[in-house]
C-alpha cells in the first residue's frame, strides 16, 4: 500500500463545476437539485463520508482530482405551492466538504427538528439522495451510510464501509489481494475472492473472513440488514495488433 501524502503539502485548488445548482422545470415534475464540484486530490488520500444515505457510487480513475456530484430530488411530481415547499425542504439538506490533513470529509446535514419525527428528519423516506464520486484509484474509502446502496468500482486501497440497510457492492481489480472482514447481520455475502464463510444462528446473518498477505488491502464491510457482494472486475482484453505483409 502506498504511503499517504500529506495534503497540507499540496496546494488546494477548488474549481466549482456548475456552481449554480440546477433545478428541474419550475411548473411540473420532480423537484431536483444537482451540484458538481472538482478539486485537486493527490494519490493515497482518504475519502470519508459521514451521515450519507441513498445511493453512493465511488469510481476510481487515473486523474489526480476528485469529482463529486450530488443529486437531491423528490420522489413524486409537484407543482405550484407544493413545489416551492419541496424546494425549500431539499435546500435544507446540506452536503459539505472539509479538508482534514490527508482526509477529505463529506458530511450530509439534515434539518433539525424539535421532536424526533420519522421520515424526512433523517432524509431516508421522503426524498432521494445520490452521490456520484470519482477519485484516484489508490484512495482509501471510509463510508458511514444509513439506508441505500453503496457501489465501489476500481479502487486499489483499503475500504471501510458500514451500512444500516441496503447492499454493498464492490467491483475490484483482480490483480490486487485483499484481507476481508465482512459481516451481514441479516443477509447474505457473495465473494469472488476466497475466504472462510460462516452462518450466524441469530439473526440469520453471514460472515466472511479472508486472511491476506502483509501488503493486502483491507476490506472492512458491515451491513445490518442487506447483502454484501465482492466481485472481481472484468478487464476487457487488449486488442491484438497484427501486421499484414504483402
Amino acid at each position: 500500500m502506498k504511503p499517504l501524502i500529506l495534503l497540507s503539502c499540496v496546494p488546494l485548488s477548488i474549481m466549482m463545476m456548475g456552481a449554480d445548482e440546477s433545478h428541474t422545470n419550475p411548473y411540473a415534475g420532480k423537484v431536483q437539485i444537482t451540484k458538481t464540484e472538482q478539486m485537486d486530490f493527490p494519490a493515497g488520500g482518504t475519502l470519508h463520508l459521514k451521515n450519507s444515505t441513498g445511493t453512493l457510487t465511488v469510481e476510481g480513475w487515473d486523474r489526480p482530482r476528485i469529482e463529486i456530484t450530488t443529486v437531491r430530488s423528490s420522489r413524486s411530481d409537484y407543482s405550484g405551492a407544493q413545489r416551492d415547499q419541496w424546494m425549500h425542504r431539499l435546500e435544507q439538506v446540506e452536503i459539505s466538504t472539509e479538508r482534514h490533513g490527508n482526509e477529505l470529509m463529506i458530511t450530509t446535514h439534515y434539518p433539525h427538528h424539535r421532536f424526533p419525527l420519522p421520515g424526512f428528519l433523517r432524509g431516508e423516506n421522503s426524498f432521494d439522495l445520490a452521490y456520484r464520486i470519482k477519485v484516484p484509484r489508490d484512495t482509501r474509502l471510509i463510508d458511514e451510510h444509513s439506508l441505500g446502496n453503496v457501489s465501489v468500482d476500481n479502487l486499489t486501497a483499503d475500504i471501510d464501509a458500514r451500512l444500516e440497510e441496503g447492499e454493498i457492492l464492490l467491483r475490484l481489480p483482480p490483480s490486487e489481494t485483499y484481507a476481508i472482514q465482512a459481516k451481514s447481520d441479516l443477509g447474505s455475502i457473495e465473494s469472488d475472492y476466497p475466504g472462510t464463510k460462516t452462518v450466524q444462528p441469530w439473526p440469520f446473518g453471514h460472515r466472511l473472513v479472508a486472511e491476506g498477505s502483509g501488503n493486502a488491502h483491507k476490506l472492512n464491510l458491515r451491513v445490518g440488514y442487506g447483502d454484501i457482494v465482492i466481485l472481481k472486475a472484468i478487464v476487457p482484453p487488449q486488442p491484438s495488433t497484427t501486421v499484414s505483409g504483402r
